[in-house]
């Protein structure tokens, strides 16, 4: 079921479909996306996640299935919907669910500011629950997230800096290739991952200096880090992209996240399951060096 965050939905269809294997993809809007998928040969179901009888259509006949969803209000209410559709089919070889690492430093009393996160929560204890063969993959925040691509991309462009609020603290994001990979090879062979948890991180925890370094040396050109107060970060940077409230909510709680260290994290999940390490941030930007310029 393809979404937006990354285009990790579009990429493990991509990776199936060169393996050879049947594959339904489930989209909101018949538009260009949908096109794109339709190319691969997969089949695209017009469907909402949020509509049971449109999931319960959209999973007739299907053995596995990928739930991932972009960051939603609805997030938690499409989750039960997937998790009832898939029940009533009982015979699902696996239910791949993406959920985030923030995740597994959370509870019902330690939650975070981001509405996002306390539905990713409760939508992993609604999966348990649910005695479906379950595998949750906990990515940690991406190079594709809008810290990174929208806001680091824009200053970078505009005079070489990368304006953070996140201090002297580090961070290891993933690239949405490597966790569709994941994603891929679970789907693939299931019977071994059941019940698994995986978290997954980039191949380094950078601080933000030597985050600047990877991109310089990246695009040939001077990149330096400018630490920014949080508040000035949020009125002049964060508000200009004019997000959802709900989303802004979500941005701003893993700013706040990283300047405390939250995502300093290290996992090996990923070099485990794919025999590789996953993709280095100097690799990503050289890869989108366009999106910098």
């Amino acid at each position: 079921m393809p979404g937006q965050v990354g285009g990790i939905g579009r990429t493990v269809v991509d990776l199936l479909r060169q393996q050879g294997l049947p594959v339904r993809a489930l989209v909101l809007r018949d538009d260009e996306r949908a096109d794109q998928l339709r190319a691969t040969g997969a089949e695209v179901v017009i469907a909402d996640l949020t509509n049971a009888s449109d999931v319960v259509r959209a999973l007739a006949g299907c053995q596995r299935m990928y739930f991932g969803m972009s960051v939603s209000a609805a997030y938690l209410e499409a989750t039960v919907i997937a998790a009832a559709a898939a029940r009533e089919r009982d015979n699902l070889d696996v239910f791949v669910n993406i959920s985030q690492m923030t995740v597994s430093q959370m509870s019902l009393t330690e939650m975070t500011g981001s509405p996002q996160h306390q539905q990713h929560l409760l939508a992993e204890l609604v999966l348990n629950w649910s005695g479906l063969p379950v595998v949750h993959v906990r990515p940690t925040v991406f190079l594709e997230n809008p810290l990174f691509m929208a806001l680091v991309a824009r200053s970078i462009a505009s005079d070489g800096t990368i304006r953070l609020p996140f201090g002297n603290a580090s961070t290891s994001p993933i690239a949405a290739r490597d966790v569709a990979e994941v994603i891929a090879i679970i789907l693939t062979d299931p019977a071994q991952h059941i019940g698994k948890i995986y978290e997954l991180t980039g191949p380094r925890s950078l601080n933000m200096t030597e985050m600047a370094a990877e991109f310089s040396a990246a695009l040939g050109r001077p990149v330096t880090y400018i630490d920014v107060p949080f508040e000035e970060w949020r009125e002049r940077e964060l508000q200009s992209l004019n997000l959802p409230d709900h989303v802004f909510k979500h941005i701003l709680t893993m700013a706040r996240l990283h300047a405390e260290s939250r995502y300093d994290r290290r996992s090996n999940d990923f070099e485990r399951i794919t025999g590789h390490l996953p993709m280095t941030v100097r690799d990503f930007v050289a890869r989108n060096a366009i999106h910098f310029t």
